[in-house]
């Protein structure tokens, strides 16, 4: 009986092993700077978590894996609600939202199931995450960042987001600003850029290289959504490396030089007691903000 048990131990722990090994769950290199990751529903095996692999001992009484979020539905206003309102959002994001004023911003994007949308400076990943939602399993959304935000700021915070299933739909996207998307993202709906627009100026990316990228990638009447830290009137790009702040009207004199029509801002992010002169991070996010929107013509 114990030499039975121990030859079926044995071949248990070989499947094991050769199912993590033929998924791919062991250590992987980290995809170059320039790289693209598709949506794991739509990647080999190299891409699959380890709860993505068959498990040949799983008791039959484990517990079912959580249900996916429903498909949204509606548009604009209605959608941003159902979005933002979301049983699965963790209480992280949802800690944040009284500052970052999500629904306002999802209204503001004017968004709808299905759309293919840009998400640059991605970050963690707080507002990529609400854009896949958004656009639901039928819609695509490019999460990029940059080689330095991701060693050093969101080396671990970003792909544990991505694991989500939620996220889904989302490729990650490792590259520079200057050329900031895959050939593949084309006819994009909307294109956003969330308090990063001045690091793009600070760090001296090539602007003019950039919003052309931007542009060509968003299809005819596409729009570009800039949130950023206000600083002083007239200051232009100054403030950008020193306070992390930089002057709207800058903003839109880079934006309607690269050929982009200013359509609108929004005040939802206004903070008249902010005196414009402190560096941002010294004091959190409590900052004027403003949000600006460009319309690719068509």
């Amino acid at each position: 009986m114990f030499h039975q048990r121990a030859i079926h131990l044995e071949i248990l722990v070989s499947a094991v092993v050769c199912l993590s090994a033929c998924s791919g769950s062991g250590t992987s290199v980290p995809p170059p700077a320039t790289a693209v990751t598709e949506p794991a529903s739509q990647t080999s095996g190299e891409a699959l978590g380890a709860n993505d692999a068959p498990s040949a001992s799983a008791p039959a009484d484990s517990p079912e894996p959580p249900a996916p979020p429903a498909p949204p539905s509606g548009t604009g206003a209605e959608l941003a609600a159902q979005v933002v309102a979301a049983p699965d959002r963790s209480e992280a994001d949802r800690g944040k939202d009284a500052l970052r004023h999500p629904q306002e911003l999802l209204t503001f994007l004017e968004l709808a199931p299905g759309m293919r949308i840009a998400d640059l400076g991605a970050g963690s990943g707080y507002t990529t995450e609400l854009l896949a939602r958004s656009v639901g399993p039928q819609g695509r959304v490019y999460g990029q960042n940059i080689k330095y935000v991701l060693e050093k700021f969101v080396k671990e915070s970003w792909p544990a987001r991505l694991e989500k299933p939620v996220m889904a739909n989302v490729v990650r996207v490792d590259s520079e600003l200057d050329k900031p998307l895959p050939e593949e993202a084309k006819d994009l709906d909307r294109v956003t850029m969330i308090f990063f627009y001045h690091d793009a100026v600070g760090q001296q990316v090539d602007m003019k290289a950039m919003n052309a990228a931007i542009y060509a990638a968003l299809k005819p009447g596409g729009l570009f959504v800039i949130a950023d830290h206000s600083a002083r009137a007239g200051s232009g790009t100054s403030d950008t490396k020193e306070l992390h702040r930089i002057d709207p009207e800058a903003v839109k004199s880079q934006l309607v030089e690269a050929g982009f029509e200013f359509v609108e801002s929004a005040d939802f992010l206004r903070d008249s007691s902010d005196t414009l002169d402190w560096k941002v991070y010294e004091r959190g996010f409590k900052t004027d903000r403003f949000v600006l929107k460009f319309r690719r013509p068509n």
